[in-house]
């Protein structure tokens, strides 16, 4: 049974709490003054989230400062083509670089190098040796179509075209590419839980690009087949997952995955949520991240309405997707006093 100091992962087993744990997705970041020092020092993302001292430090800053019930990883989803192969840099103000591209070279052409996982597995045991006992420690992973889109194009884009061509066009080479992602997803969290994560969430952020039919091959059967994978090895461990997005095709991600959690983003309608996502399955989310910066009335209704719709389900309280940088402190303390009050 799960320690009842650990009220998320209470919830990830199915448990209503009248107060819903929380934490928020990139709650180690920008907004926090303590991480932009810490960066400042250290310099580029990279060499920040491949230093495990360092690394530890920034997943703990949120937890020392709001109390956070979750203690997310910090790392970034890119690191699992960068084992596979692909060399990744962060250039400032342009996001995350992959080379050579899957556009240009070939799969085959990459030599894996597993070893430069190593350091996010060292991060996990610092952190699992640090935090509170009631706090839970959440690792993750890139789903393997949203990895696929960098991997493919070489960056993030807005509609994902170049990797959405690659899947039509050659669903085959296509398919190589999932499959080397999702093996190499299966270990990579498997090492996590072992370092000591206690649950793991698989993020899809560009779900929501693909048409149902693509949606079903290149979401739901490889996040199917990592989670079946997962379960053998770890068959204990909490699975959440976020397919931002997915808008309708949510349903039939939760019952065809078997994931144990679904996080939504904050287009997602929680009435409609919970009236159609399976009875039971506990959910996650879904505060609009501008309405955490907006902060005051608009903040308070927001969450009121959120823990009103799901007061009789399993949740966990985060957002729709990753808090921004400008994000007020003020605000994230206002966000826990509404939740815990």
């Amino acid at each position: 049974m799960p320690s009842p100091d650990k009220p998320l992962l209470r919830v990830l087993k199915g448990e209503v709490l009248e107060i819903p744990p929380v934490w928020l997705m990139r709650q180690a970041g920008r907004y926090l003054p303590e991480y932009r020092a810490l960066r400042a020092e250290k310099g580029g993302f990279l060499d920040l989230a491949t230093d495990p001292e360092c690394a530890a430090e920034v997943t703990l800053q949120p937890i020392r400062r709001f109390g956070f019930d979750g203690a997310i990883l910090f790392s970034d989803i890119l690191m699992v083509p960068f084992a596979l192969g692909q060399d990744l840099a962060f250039e400032a103000g342009e996001g995350p670089r992959l080379s050579p591209s899957l556009v240009d070279a070939a799969l085959g052409s990459l030599e894996r190098i597993p070893t430069r996982l190593e350091p996010v597995y060292a991060t996990v045991e610092k952190v699992a040796a640090a935090l509170p006992p009631q706090t839970t420690f959440l690792g993750f992973a890139g789903s393997p179509w949203t990895v696929a889109t960098y991997m493919v194009a070489g960056r993030g884009s807005r509609d994902q075209g170049d990797a959405r061509r690659y899947a039509y066009g050659d669903p085959e080479g296509f398919q190589a590419i999932i499959d080397a992602i999702a093996g190499m997803t299966v270990d990579y969290l498997s090492r996590q839980i072992e370092a000591g994560v206690e649950a793991v969430q698989l993020f899809d952020s560009w779900s929501g690009s693909l048409s149902p039919a693509q949606f079903e091959r290149w979401v739901i059967a490889p996040t199917a087949g990592i989670v079946s994978a997962l379960k053998a090895r770890h068959p204990e461990t909490p699975i959440i997952g976020f397919p931002k997005g997915a808008g309708g095709k949510l349903p039939a991600y939760a019952r065809e995955t078997g994931v144990d959690a679904l996080g939504l983003d904050e287009t997602v309608d929680p009435a409609w949520a919970s009236a159609n996502l399976p009875q039971g399955l506990p959910v996650q989310g879904n505060l609009d991240p501008l309405a955490l910066i907006a902060g005051g009335g608009a903040l308070e209704s927001a969450v009121g309405h959120i823990l009103s719709v799901f007061r009789g389900r399993p949740h966990i309280f985060n957002l729709g997707h990753g808090i921004l940088p400008d994000t007020p402190i003020a605000h994230v303390e206002q966000l826990l006093a509404l939740v815990r009050r």
